[in-house]
């Protein structure tokens, strides 16, 4: 589940990416949780890039997409304090459980 990409010194880097879609009961909660996990997760080891993005089309629907420079680095993040809190501050405010998924990153490359 990983690409590989080269970094600047050359060495290459393994590149785990993760989708996680949630459908909001109630949006202004929700946006404040997401906002706020992101902004703590972007600081994680191994971290490379976690962006959150509202859906155009359909209101209350929001994708969180991160990147991680190997898969023992996302997983050690969903472990971690800040996944956690931010799933159980999830706690009512969802229209049904987030859709999880972890991709290979056929063009996904990050350039330094």
């Amino acid at each position: 589940m990983a690409d590989e990409v080269m970094t600047e010194d050359k060495t290459e880097v393994e590149l785990a990416i993760v989708t996680m879609r949630f459908q909001a009961q109630d949006r202004e909660r929700l946006e404040a949780v997401l906002a706020r996990y992101v902004v703590a997760s972007r600081g994680h080891t191994g971290c490379r890039n976690i962006d959150l993005c509202a859906s155009v089309t359909e209101p209350g629907r929001y994708l969180i997409v991160q990147k991680w420079d190997s898969p023992e680095a996302q997983r050690a993040h969903f472990d971690s304090d800040d996944m956690v809190d931010m799933a159980k501050a999830c706690d009512g405010i969802l229209a049904g459980p987030p859709e999880i998924d972890l991709l290979d990153g056929i063009s996904a490359h990050d350039l330094w």
